[in-house]
């Protein structure tokens, strides 16, 4: 589990970086209305972070697995900060619509649940492009889920897998698609999934938290 989070923060490190490369002005701030949901998952973000301070005394030094992690913390702190800056008109707010379309013309993006899809389709993704896995990617997977399951019973999951493989080929092919983005949940299905497609698509995993409760601001960043 642990070598899942770092490779995922590893991930946004790269991600952050590309999305970073222009200069941005400051602007004089505007009058708006703060977003304490945002505001709230910042400060969850900056406490998590603070903990690096405490495990890492007397010296505070962090090694690579650990500085990953930390990085990782701060870039997803910087997103909310950029949300809540442009609300006030310190930062522009992207053109969502025209910058998810442009970041998103070349991924398929894998998810394990039908909200979800409906959460990430409102932004404008093609839905098309959007699978919903609801099984894992291979049937020895499913033993990891319930180590109980009987053999019977993975014959038709074994059919359910044989599909969405077989969806996963024909849209990549059919849209001319380049990546695939695993978008879940940190929870078991979600990392199954994405060490899964790691494994045989060479996908880019991204977990949050909560994903019906995910921003444009911070879906850009993944695509990004």
């Amino acid at each position: 589990m642990e070598e899942f989070r770092i490779n995922q923060a590893q991930s946004l490190l790269r991600d952050a970086i590309k999305s970073k490369t222009n200069k941005e002005t400051l602007k004089s701030p505007k009058e708006g209305i703060i977003n304490v949901k945002v505001f709230e998952k910042l400060l969850n973000l900056l406490f998590e972070a603070e903990e690096f301070i405490y495990t890492s005394r007397p010296t505070h030094e962090l090694d690579m697995e650990t500085a990953t992690l930390f990085a990782g913390k701060i870039i997803d702190a910087r997103t909310e900060i950029d949300e809540i800056l442009s609300d006030f008109g310190v930062i522009n707010k992207p053109d969502s619509e025209e910058d998810i379309k442009e970041y998103s013309k070349d991924l398929l993006i894998l998810t394990t649940k039908n909200s979800f899809k409906k959460a990430i389709t409102k932004f404008g993704v093609d839905p098309q492009r959007i699978i919903v896995a609801g099984v894992p990617l291979d049937p020895e997977d499913m033993k990891l889920l319930n180590p109980k399951i009987p053999e019977a019973a993975l014959i038709p999951i074994e059919k359910k897998i044989a599909h969405v493989k077989s969806d996963i080929e024909r849209k990549m092919e059919q849209f001319k698609l380049k990546n695939i983005i695993v978008l879940v949940e940190n929870d078991k299905p979600g990392e199954i999934l994405g060490n899964r497609a790691e494994t045989l698509y060479n996908a880019q995993t991204v977990t949050k938290e909560n994903l019906k409760d995910i921003t444009v601001a911070e879906f850009i960043k993944i695509v990004s």
